[in-house]
């Protein structure tokens, strides 16, 4: 069974469908690279998934479950649409952590929440909550080691470099143990030399266990490290394979041209 399904997802922005019609779906412990020139719809695509946005028409499914309906008209509450997004964890360009807390609050702070909510409705024990907040603790403390950090979980964000800050990002996205985990151009805020630090921690995340949706601009990046791509252009998928068949043997024009592009730095 897959892990995501998106079927037929649209979007329109005043008038101007920016989403044509998105199909694909995604087996566990898969990476999917999504390439593309700026305004083809990647980014639309990834906020539809984390209910950031909301299609017009589609249908998304998680591990078989339909968590997104367009025909389904019923407003959803705040609360429904958290749980919701609990599925997808995702990675901004622009890092957006929280300025005023340190490193391991920001990793800390949603499922601290997420904690004391659940404990609350079903009355847990003061030493219950107590334990169950140490979890989180410990479990952002193994996120900053995996993300090479952990010596900076008192730092704040201003402390760090461009690199750290997206690192902790990652570590925070992590931190609810997302279905799926997705990133949005994560190296695009980065100069050259953050740049690599980054997606070593990414290529690292690689498992049979995680799943990911990485928006990148970084075509050696998607050739070495996807199991599919697929390529974006005017709101369609325009090819959708291997790395290997879309790199050396694109079918599409306009796949040719961005790839020509890319190579010449364009």
């Amino acid at each position: 069974m897959a892990v995501l399904e998106v079927k037929q997802i649209r979007k329109n922005f005043d008038g101007e469908e920016v989403l044509k019609g998105i199909d694909f779906s995604m087996e566990k412990g898969e990476v999917l690279a999504i390439i593309g020139s700026s305004g083809s719809g990647k980014t639309t695509l990834l906020r539809c998934l984390n209910f950031l946005l909301t299609p017009d028409a589609g249908q998304i499914f998680v591990n078989g479950e339909c968590i997104f309906d367009a025909e389904d008209t019923r407003k959803l509450s705040e609360k429904e649409i958290r749980e919701k997004r609990l599925h997808f964890g995702l990675v901004f360009q622009s890092f957006n952590l929280f300025p005023q807390y340190n490193v391991l609050r920001n990793i800390t702070l949603a499922a601290e929440l997420q904690v004391k909510e659940e404990g609350k409705a079903r009355k847990a024990s003061k030493q219950e909550k107590k334990e169950a907040l140490a979890e989180v603790t410990a479990y952002a403390e193994q996120l900053l080691s995996q993300v090479g950090l952990l010596e900076k979980k008192q730092a704040y964000p201003c402390e760090l470099s461009g690199g750290q800050q997206q690192r902790v990002a990652i570590a925070r996205a992590l931190a609810l143990n997302p279905d799926i985990l997705c990133f949005d151009e994560p190296t695009s805020a980065l100069d050259p030399a953050l740049t690599g630090e980054v997606l070593r921690v990414i290529r690292g995340l690689k498992s049979s266990e995680r799943t990911m949706i990485v928006v990148t601009h970084e075509m050696e990046f998607a050739r070495r490290v996807a199991d599919k791509v697929i390529y974006m252009a005017d709101g369609v998928i325009e090819e959708y394979g291997e790395p290997e068949q879309i790199f050396t043997n694109p079918q599409s024009e306009k796949l040719k041209a961005f790839l020509q592009n890319a190579q010449e730095g364009l």
